[in-house]
């Protein structure tokens, strides 16, 4: 990928896929007679939020949470319109329509944002927190060592993440969203590629991606077990609130190390750092389906379109860089 190609990042959402723009993001998902709809958003990046990005370590934790805010929103849209096909509710007018698209408050975006953001905080902390005292119960008065409790606490965590995965993964709605998640990928590696954006091209490429969220995921696992190995604890309330302290500084070095070996996949011996997660997407991409792919490179063409529309009338042009794909869920 030349240095002059925009980085996008994407998400799978329900029967669809979210991809964030320059100026836009846009979800597309297909309904259950097969017509594709779409939500735009326009992105309105505060200027305070723009100067947290170039911090190294701290935009990641910016970047992330940011994406988990802005995410809710197509989230919400993809399952109310899952909930509306599968409960067969009587055809909406387009008046009835756009009453609808108005009922989208400040006040309710702002709590969908709110939502977004306590569930990624919340899930980071009980997955963090939990190997803690599962290690701690069986192995707590094992031996004294705390690098090799971390070691273990770091095997339980990583354990408990693959059997959670396998096992959402068994559901068919998750099941279609991984694909959906698949068919994302493949569209951001085809447009990186400078391959035109058809089914068959973007279904030549491969469904795992360096800057997935799911390497994201394996990255705090590993990079865990270093950081919290740097700073001694004596029982479980101290290990317990280092754990607190210093998430944020692993969510923080992990971006770093995410964008690192995204940099260097080019380059023979380096790009292997990146394999890790590249393995774990193996359970949370799953190869799609000519008609999931279709809705990728909708949502994807259809932001590209926006985009090019806003830059048109003068708007000011911000490259898109270091996209993560899926950062939130992974």
């Amino acid at each position: 990928m030349s240095q002059e190609t925009p980085s996008y990042g994407g998400q799978a959402v329900i029967e669809g896929v979210m991809f964030g723009g320059k100026h836009v993001n846009v979800t597309a998902v297909r309904r259950k007679n097969q017509e594709i709809t779409f939500l735009e958003v326009p992105r309105s990046e505060k200027s305070w939020v723009l100067k947290l990005r170039k911090i190294p370590l701290l935009r990641g934790l910016v970047s992330i949470i940011d994406a988990s805010a802005k995410g809710s929103k197509h989230l919400n849209y993809s399952a109310e319109a899952y909930a509306e096909d599968e409960g067969g509710p009587k055809e909406e007018s387009k008046k009835q329509k756009e009453k609808k698209e108005e009922g989208w408050s400040l006040g309710m975006m702002l709590g969908v944002a709110v939502m977004g953001i306590l569930s990624f905080i919340i899930g980071k902390v009980i997955f963090t927190l939990v190997p803690v005292f599962v290690e701690s119960f069986l192995f707590g008065n094992a031996f004294d060592n705390y690098i090799l409790h971390n070691l273990i606490e770091g095997a339980i965590k990583l354990v408990l993440l693959l059997v959670y995965l396998w096992a959402i993964s068994q559901t068919p709605v998750v099941k279609r969203l991984f694909q959906y998640h698949g068919a994302e990928h493949k569209v951001i590696s085809a447009f990186e590629a400078g391959d035109e954006l058809t089914v068959e091209n973007v279904q030549k490429h491969s469904r795992l991606h360096y800057r997935c969220g799911s390497s994201f995921m394996m990255l705090t696992i590993v990079l865990g077990v270093i950081i919290y190995s740097l700073a001694p604890w004596d029982n479980l309330v101290q290990r317990v609130v280092q754990r607190l302290i210093l998430l944020p500084v692993v969510i923080g070095v992990s971006f770093e190390v995410l964008k690192g070996t995204n940099a260097v996949r080019e380059i023979p011996v380096l790009r292997y750092l990146g394999y890790p997660g590249l393995w774990l997407q193996l359970l949370t991409t799953k190869e799609p389906k000519d008609d999931q792919v279709e809705v990728s490179i909708a949502s994807f063409n259809r932001m590209r379109e926006l985009d090019a529309a806003i830059e048109a009338k003068g708007y000011e042009q911000t490259n898109v860089t270091g996209g993560i794909l899926d950062p939130a869920k992974g």
